[in-house]
């Protein structure tokens, strides 16, 4: 099929397919002697597999490393380090996310307990207290 099918196919912007195949991840692909690119039927499945494995996170390198270049001969064993490793990763990630999540909830927190009567800096410098991240300001600092 030409590149175009194969964009619509796909979803993938012709653009998109030609950078694939430039970088080594599209590999299937074959030259007629007009020049023309032509793509068997599973070049459908690589960019199929291209798109799904960049949501789950993997970079392009990542996937030039672990596509092989014939979809039947796959490296079973490192797919599946592969894929645990990135599944260990979007754990640690995931767990910096909740701690990041909790700061700031606690921050707005304290940020939503102004007193009517405080300016925003001088709540700021109450949060930041508060959260060890600055000394108190006292009246003597304000001059």
């Amino acid at each position: 099929m030409k590149i175009g099918e194969l964009a619509k196919r796909t979803g993938v912007a012709p653009s998109r397919i030609r950078f694939y195949e430039s970088i080594g991840l599209l590999k299937v692909v074959q030259r007629k002697a007009n020049g023309y690119r032509t793509y068997p039927p599973e070049a459908v499945q690589v960019l199929h597999l291209i798109l799904m494995a960049q949501k789950a996170g993997f970079s392009l390198d990542e996937l030039r490393m672990l596509l092989p270049s014939d979809l039947t001969r796959w490296d079973h064993d490192s797919l599946v380090n592969t894929l645990r490793e990135k599944i260990r990763d979007i754990e640690v990630l995931q767990q910096q996310l909740t701690e990041s999540k909790a700061h700031l909830v606690q921050v707005l927190a304290e940020i939503e307990a102004k007193p009517d009567d405080m300016d925003c800096a001088t709540n700021a410098g109450r949060v930041l207290s508060q959260l060890g991240l600055s000394e108190p300001v006292t009246k003597e600092d304000k001059g």
